[in-house]
């Protein structure tokens, strides 16, 4: 085998990759964070006021469905 040749093709693999290299760090965030946005799980957490709504709201449900069952 030609070892100039064999360069070369390395010369030329080793641009390709640093091209490749290059596009995936122009998509990263300066402080290496993939700038997508991440996924979240789960419940959403809720603040106090919302709390106290839905503890409202429920307390109204739950005693109109006391009131029915006791009128049937």
């Amino acid at each position: 085998m030609d070892l100039n040749r064999f360069i070369r093709e390395l010369r030329e693999e080793k641009k390709r990759v640093d091209t490749v290299i290059a596009a995936l760090e122009s998509i990263l965030v300066p402080d290496g964070v993939a700038s997508s946005p991440a996924k979240r799980r789960g419940r959403k957490s809720m603040s106090s006021e919302e709390k106290v709504e839905v503890s409202t709201r429920m307390k109204q449900y739950w005693k109109l469905q006391r009131r029915q069952k006791k009128d049937q």
